[in-house]
């Protein structure tokens, strides 16, 4: 158990029944269960959710879901047959929430539904999570997180001018999706708890919604000054300067300084304090004007000093500045570990690091209390206990298939 379950956690006596998987909805779900409510994951039998096998595997369980999979109650429940259906639906009786990213049309056709749900559960959150969302001409498409950034505007943004677009390496329109299914979940749980005897609400997130909530001006300057924002490699279109620049020892480093003093700060570090004092780049609009003579000159300074050197210098001048790190360095770093940045957890009796789930709360901080689980290894505590199944009929279930 983490040292957090001393204090209660904001979720306590909230139940989720997460019916997804991968990415979307399974991320927030263990958002969920990491600030206390209790998440019971449905995964079809036999090889359970295709998360377990993806990526970098140990003992055949890939080390990703550990860190996805954690503090949730892992049951199996064949949803292609009527009787898992049935079991779903009971356990849907007893669930504050419900957490699903199927394609739309997909839950309505195992009779699962808002509506089907509603009828002996009105109270029920309903969150469902999927590439366009639940109506609209795009509505049925298969909604895959990088497709989605295409369309979410995000792809467009990123990358260098003239080259192809490229992506993170990372499922970024996924997890947003899933951060705000959780944000939406909790609206619709504060909802509920003012207006008493209210009903549940659908929460309907879409993934290229989720990447199109990230564009800040781009809509507005667009609609108002007809401007298309286009990707611009390192820097930011129309603040400066803020960069990467290469540092003596071939590593890279990140500076923002892009606020008036600070910029004059920043070239007085440089040895540059003729530019410090230049009218031309007094505001943000003159240095935007003279952007390539500016990095150049930051260029020539950062090319002759080792990068530490180069960040010890802008901490002294109190310039933002900072370096470009890998996980490895992330889990040297002495702030990461001051901040609980990473919990351990134990797997079969070897030590396992999984990244902490932020924000840090200062009174009921959330916590892993154990890693992604196997599969079905709650069915005995969630079917037997919650559904009062007895042991003969679990072991019927599993002979048919069902669990």
């Amino acid at each position: 158990m983490s040292q957090s379950h001393h204090h209660s956690r904001p979720l306590e006596g909230i139940t989720v029944l997460e019916l997804g998987q991968l990415i979307a909805g399974p991320f927030a779900g263990s958002i969920l269960a990491y600030f206390g409510a209790e998440v019971i994951k449905v995964e079809p039998p036999g090889q359970g959710d295709p998360l377990r096998s993806w990526r970098v595997l140990e003992n055949g369980t890939s080390l990703w879901w550990r860190s996805l999979g954690r503090n949730k109650k892992c049951v199996t429940l064949n949803l292609r047959q009527d009787e898992g259906r049935r079991l779903a639906r009971s356990l849907a009786d007893g669930a504050d929430v419900l957490i699903e990213n199927f394609r739309p049309g997909t839950m309505e056709r195992w009779g699962l539904g808002p509506t089907d749900l509603k009828a002996t559960n009105p109270g029920l959150i309903y969150a469902r999570i999927s590439g366009y969302g639940q109506d609209g001409p795009y509505a049925s498409r298969p909604g895959f997180a990088a497709v989605c950034e295409g369309i979410g505007g995000l792809r467009y943004l990123n990358g260098l001018p003239g080259a192809p677009p490229v992506r993170p390496n990372l499922s970024l329109g996924d997890t947003l999706a899933g951060l705000h299914a959780a944000l939406g979940i909790l609206l619709a749980v504060i909802e509920r708890r003012q207006a008493p005897g209210a009903r549940g609400q659908v929460v309907d997130v879409a993934i290229y919604e989720a990447v199109f909530n990230m564009l800040e001006a781009v809509v507005p300057e667009y609609d108002g000054a007809g401007v298309v924002r286009g990707p611009s490699g390192s820097t930011v279109t129309g603040i400066a300067p803020t960069n990467t620049y290469i540092c003596g020892d071939g590593k890279y480093v990140v500076i923002g300084g892009n606020a008036d003093s600070i910029f004059q700060r920043l070239m007085r570090a440089a040895g540059r304090p003729d530019m410090a004092e230049d009218p031309r780049f007094a505001n943000n609009s003159g240095r935007v004007a003279n952007e390539a003579e500016i990095d150049e000159a930051i260029t020539a300074w950062t090319k002759t000093l080792a990068s530490n050197a180069v960040l010890e210098k802008l901490a002294a001048a109190a310039v933002p500045a900072g370096p470009i790190y890998s996980v490895e360095d992330m889990m040297q770093d002495p702030h990461f570990q001051a901040r609980g940045l990473f919990e351990a957890v134990n797997i079969e009796g070897r030590s396992l690091k999984l990244p902490a789930i932020v924000p840090i709360l200062s009174e009921t901080p959330g916590g892993t209390d154990w890693p992604g689980p196997s599969v079905g290894a709650h069915n005995e505590e969630v079917l037997g206990g919650r559904l009062g199944l007895s042991d003969v009929e679990l072991q019927a279930l599993q002979r048919n298939g069902i669990v």
